[in-house]
């Protein structure tokens, strides 16, 4: 009985994820807030018990689903940017100046600030650590809506820049989920109790350093031998570009994750790679459009899927440790935390203008990727991750989800941001 009713909330939750984008176009209503709230609703009908929905029983499952979610979203992040990032030509690197920005400035000011916060409420240096690290990145799998729509394939020399803050957003949220894992893996180190300075320098050198040059390395070896076949094979049958054979882009996304993964490098990382590598291919060929429906089509399934089973959870007692220091981290976080370290982060960016960094600041949707981290850190150090903060975690997404799907259409129409670049 509890496997049918899964593939019926499956089954419900994929008809929603195809028709709720075309009905909610014209309102300022999120696809996300409409699929956690019917999750909601949901979850307090009388649902058959045994259903998977336990954290700490489930957290395999959690971890390997959630996984999928977001190495498929970087996938189409980094198909859908348009603008050139070559360890070849370091000019382009100035382009990405507000990224680096909000990478560099912005994601460990946030981390700080919520291990101070998480120190204070109480909690251990540990698990300080990862409640701030699990909620720093942006998500790319909520951020959709504030990010730049897909490739554009026309003439190269025609092809017109989005504007600077949906750039912003999308690369920052293709780049950061990567980017927190150290701070994770040193979480863990704390709960395992790895504290000597031989430890932390073996894991600054091969946590904070390499693995992050490993998985760029095979993210980039992967994008660009698969391109060089489907584009430029000798052999017709391997130019699967010519006949448009778009699930390349799955096979892509799963074979530098793999790859990278099985070397020990980060996976993240190196899928966002292989696909800012692979669009730097024949820039203008239409099949770079075809491979990013296919993948944005997979990623709004599972996103919705996953905030429907999400809130769903939250009505059958996900939250049940929730208390007022888990609502007090969770605001602080969206409504003071992530915006503060924005607005330090871009306030000599001159790429943006003052509205377009108050909006690049306050856009720190939290979502799929925090689960993801949890169920990581949980599987490294069982000890590490409690139920309040499950409970602080999940709070948090709803919260996020709310109020940046309330906010969102508002903020950047007001920062004048509201073109057909950035429509989804």
């Amino acid at each position: 009985m509890t496997a049918d009713v899964v593939y019926l909330v499956a089954g419900f939750s994929l008809l929603l994820a195809i028709v709720l984008p075309a009905l909610l176009h014209r309102w300022a209503v999120s696809a996300p807030m409409v699929l956690l709230t019917v999750g909601l609703v949901i979850g307090l009908t009388p649902l058959p018990d045994g259903l998977p929905l336990d954290p700490a029983a489930n957290r395999g499952v959690i971890e390997h689903t959630t996984e999928l979610a977001v190495i498929v979203s970087l996938m189409g992040v980094g198909l859908a940017l348009d603008r050139p990032l070559s360890l070849r030509r370091p000019g382009t690197w100035r382009a990405w100046g507000s990224t680096w920005r909000m990478l560099g400035i912005a994601m460990p000011l946030t981390i700080a600030a919520m291990t101070v916060l998480g120190l204070t409420l109480g909690l251990g240096l540990g698990a300080a650590l990862l409640l701030g690290s699990a909620l720093a990145p942006t998500d790319p799998v909520l951020a959709s809506d504030v990010q730049v729509a897909g490739p554009q394939t026309s003439d190269e020399h025609e092809i017109e820049e989005p504007d600077e803050l949906r750039f912003t957003l999308t690369s920052e949220a293709g780049l950061n989920d990567a980017l927190a894992f150290p701070f994770v893996y040193a979480a863990i180190f704390v709960a395992l109790g790895h504290t000597s300075p031989a430890e932390w320098a073996a894991w600054l050198a091969w946590q904070g350093v390499g693995k992050v040059v490993v998985g760029v390395a095979i993210g980039i070896a992967v994008g660009h031998t698969l391109a060089r076949v489907a584009f430029r094979s000798r052999v017709a049958s391997l130019r699967v570009a010519e006949r448009g054979e778009s699930l390349t882009a799955l096979a892509a996304l799963v074979t530098a994750y793999g790859a990278a993964e099985v070397a020990h490098g980060y996976g993240f990382l190196a899928v966002f790679a292989c696909a800012m590598t692979f669009r730097s291919a024949e820039r203008s060929h239409d099949y770079h459009a075809a491979m990013h429906e296919v993948v944005e089509r997979l990623e709004r399934l599972l996103t919705l899927l996953l905030l429907l089973v999400l809130g769903i959870a939250i009505s059958r007692g996900l939250l049940a440790d929730l208390d007022a220091r888990g609502v007090a981290a969770g605001l602080a976080l969206i409504l003071i935390v992530r915006p503060a370290a924005g607005v330090l982060a871009l306030v000599r960016d001159t790429r943006l203008e003052r509205p377009q960094r108050w909006a690049a600041a306050f856009f720190g949707v939290r979502g799929i990727g925090s689960v993801y981290y949890l169920a990581y850190a949980a599987g490294e150090a069982p000890t590490l991750v409690s139920d309040w903060m499950w409970s602080t975690v999940g709070f948090t997404i709803a919260a996020s989800v709310l109020v940046h799907g309330t906010l969102g259409a508002p903020l950047l129409k007001r920062a004048g941001a509201l073109d057909p670049l950035g429509a989804r």
